[in-house]
Order: structure tokens, then sequence, then C-alpha cells
């Protein structure tokens, strides 16, 4: 039996040339970024990007986040104004998405932005993919690499767990935000279409207008705006205050002892550390065969915005 494992890949010199001859052939590559751990090919091959959908099992309405070096490297395929200058300058490189206004010129296959007048674009911050973005001549489509609707992946075992030996994966250790990015609609008034670890206070004090966090429209301008989503394969019940009879129980905070049945996302119920180990503990649970999982009521403020809207959607069944 292959070892399932030897499609985890070390980044280095000799791996890079590789690695960037992979996505040059239009083949697919799993890789690390900041948030959560993508499925990359390039976004300007309309095969490479209808293998990314057939490998997901992803729905053609959802798009696509393209990944950029910097803006440098982007100016050809999308108009861009003030308010994303000023956040571009204030949190990029970083986990932040940009619904913006795609030119008409552009060599971003339709695909990935399922035919809208609109994509979204990133410029991801962790060491590995920008060595590699700065190597391309091309940017990446990379949603998280996970078949759709799932739990995403924030680390490279995660990514072999989804698609066996079915896809390479760079290694870049566990994802240091490990919930996917915000999203701001750059061309409706600022709207933040998927809640992460940049919120609406930081987005405020950089451009000076409020912004609003949309719920969803009938377009789907981004990802992460599906209704039942970061979904486990298992129930799941939010705002428990005990623990329920054969139910995994997430808590924030520190656990009672011995309670094998009790999973806490930060003993010292801190929310970037909750953040960080959400996608983690959902997976745990699900391989120890539980059947349902509790929730306790999480704080809906800073980090924990991002985790509610995460589990929200993971609860709808």
């Amino acid at each position: 039996m292959r070892n399932i494992y030897s499609n985890i890949i070390e980044m280095n010199r000799k791996s890079l040339t590789k690695i960037e001859k992979i996505l040059t052939k239009g083949q697919i590559i799993a890789l690390p970024t900041e948030t959560v751990y993508g499925l990359a090919g390039n976004a300007y091959s309309n095969s490479a990007v209808k293998k990314i959908y057939k490998i997901k099992r992803r729905p053609k309405k959802n798009p696509l986040i393209v990944h950029y070096y910097d803006l440098s490297k982007a100016g050809n395929d999308f108009h861009y104004d003030k308010n994303f200058l000023k956040l571009y300058k204030k949190f990029c490189p970083g986990p932040i998405t940009f619904i913006v206004k795609r030119k008409k010129n552009s060599r971003i296959s339709s695909y990935a932005y399922s035919k809208l007048d609109t994509v979204a674009v990133r410029f991801p911050k962790h060491k590995k993919i920008r060595i590699l973005l700065k190597k391309l001549k091309f940017p990446l489509a990379m949603p998280s690499a996970n078949l759709s609707g799932g739990v995403s992946p924030t680390s490279p075992k995660d990514v072999i767990d989804e698609f066996k030996n079915r896809i390479k994966v760079v290694n870049g250790g566990r994802s240091r935000v490990g919930v996917e990015s915000t999203v701001v609609d750059v061309t409706d008034k600022n709207k933040i279409l998927r809640p992460g670890a940049i919120n609406s206070i930081d987005i405020n004090k950089i451009i000076g207008k409020k912004v609003s966090f949309s719920r969803g429209t009938k377009i789907i301008k981004s990802p992460g705006n599906l209704g039942r989503h970061y979904s486990p394969g298992i129930p799941v019940v939010l705002n428990v205050k005990k623990k329920l009879k054969g139910c995994a129980f997430i808590v924030l905070g520190k656990m009672r002892k011995n309670d094998k049945d009790t999973f806490s996302l930060s003993l010292d119920a801190n929310l970037s550390e909750a953040a960080k180990n959400l996608y983690k503990t959902l997976r745990k649970v699900k391989k120890l065969n539980y059947k349902k999982i509790c929730v306790m009521k999480i704080p809906n403020k800073k980090l924990g915005i991002a985790i509610n809207d995460r589990l929200k959607r993971a609860a709808i069944k």
C-alpha cells in the first residue's frame, strides 16, 4: 500500500522548481496560507480551474479567490479605488480578500469568477506561498483544500485526509490564523461578506467609514456565502450551557478534569487561539466517532465573530 504521507512536499530549491512545473502544466497542488490550506491551480487556465471545481465537488456558482504576490502583478486583471489601496497598504499581505471589478481584458478564467463582473482577490502572507507566487508568471485560483461544504484544512495531514494520494501538498506547518480570510466587497459600500481575523473595527479605522456585514445576497460574489458550510459531517448544536449525554462538548476556557467528552478551543479563553484550533477540533471529534457536537456560547467579538459565523453555517441542517 502506498504511503499517502509521501505526498507531503518539503519546499526547497529543488522542490520549488518541481512545484512550479506542476502548476505551469495546469495541474493542481495544495499549498499553505496563514488562514487555511488551499487547492491551487493556474487562475489563467480554464482547464486548471475546472479541475479545482471537479476535485472539490464545488458548485459552479461559488467563485474562487485569486491569489497574487503583490499589486504590481495584479494590475491588469481588476480595477481598484482609494479605499482598496488604503486597506491593501495596511493589511496586505495578510488574511483579507477583496471583491473588485474585473477588467474586461483580464486573463483570469471565467470559471474562477463564475462569469460575474467582479472577482475575489487576495495577497497571502505565508512565506512559502509568497516565494512561489513571486516566481510564477500567473496568479493562483485557490479555495480551501477540502471537499466542498466540509471543514477546511489547517495542516498538510488534513489535506491528505481529504484527498488521500490524489493531491500533493506543500508542508507549511499548521495555519497560523485557522479560519478563512475576511472578505470585503469594495464595489458595494465596503461590505464584509465573510468575517475573519481582520474585523469591521479594523477596517473602519483605515477607510474612515462604517462598514456593514452582509448576511448573503442572491448573487454569490464570495466563497463562504453558501448556506451549509464548514460541516464536520455530524450534527452541530450551538449555545449549549452544559454537556449533553453522548455529545462531544466544545468549550472556550478550562475543561473539567478527566472529562473525555469535553474539548477546549483555548484553555485561556483566547479567541485567536480558539480560531486556530476550531477546525482541528471539529476534525478530531469526527475521527473519535461522536455522533453529535455541542458548542458552548462563544463571545461574538473580534475573532469570535468569525468563529460563530463558521459554527452557524456548520449547524445548518
